[in-house]
């Protein structure tokens, strides 16, 4: 699914490369498995992976700790440094997450019957500021950390020049408490992909009040999709 479906790739490299330039630093946060650094590396970028768990954490370093042009880190990343509850869904590991609030809504949405969050750990957690601080500041940033996008933003004290946060529908208000905090940071543009088409749905990019509406007016079974951030100058 991840490596072996070449359209995929395809669609996916050619929707990076307007944000991802050979030389350029990119941050893969939620890395999971690493298909996002992958394409990152394609492209000619450096890149940050950073992943809490820990099954997935050792095929980011069967895959890539060989590579020069990558750093992982296998933290949770946060609105403060610390520790955190993660809670793992080992039948679908791609979706534990830190929130709790995202766990409860799945329990109650159609489309997500039958998982189950089976475990806890506490993990470590770091922010994007002292991300910055420590490699510098990422051309783009990808973040995919399953309704935790809003307090990832929260550790964030200056604009980010281009980024995407996935969102779901069932938990539509992170999506808008991500678009008030980036209009906070800078003045941004939007746009969105929806589920796995890695091609953008408008043609022009919204403000952060269009693509509030945008979201807004997903059927419900639109499950999820990546809201793109482009910094103005």
């Amino acid at each position: 699914m991840y490596y072996r479906d070449h359209e995929r790739i395809r669609r996916m490299d050619a929707l990076h490369r307007q944000f991802v330039q050979a030389g350029d630093l990119a941050f893969d946060l939620g890395a999971h498995v690493g298909d996002r650094t992958g394409s990152f590396l394609r492209l000619g970028a450096r890149v940050v992976a950073i992943e809490p768990q820990a099954l997935p954490f050792r095929a980011l370093r069967l895959i890539y700790s060989s590579s020069p042009e990558v750093t992982l880190l296998q933290a949770a990343v946060d609105a403060h440094e610390g520790t955190v509850p993660l809670h793992i869904n080992r039948t679908n590991p791609t979706v534990s997450t830190v929130s709790k609030a995202f766990v409860a809504a799945a329990a109650h949405a159609r489309a997500w019957q039958g998982q189950q969050w089976d475990a806890l750990v506490q993990v470590r957690a770091t922010t994007l500021d002292r991300l910055i601080a420590q490699h510098g500041m990422p051309a783009f940033t990808k973040i995919d950390v399953e309704g935790h996008e809003h307090a990832v933003l929260c550790g964030l004290s200056t604009a980010l020049p281009a980024l995407s946060f996935e969102f779901t529908t069932i938990q539509r208000g992170v999506a808008y408490d991500c678009l008030e905090r980036l209009t906070a940071l800078g003045n941004y543009r939007f746009n969105v992909s929806l589920g796995e088409a890695h091609s953008m749905l408008d043609t022009e990019w919204l403000s952060a009040s269009s693509m509030a509406d945008t979201i807004r007016a997903l059927p419900e079974d639109a499950n999820s999709g990546d809201v793109f951030a482009r910094l103005q100058p």
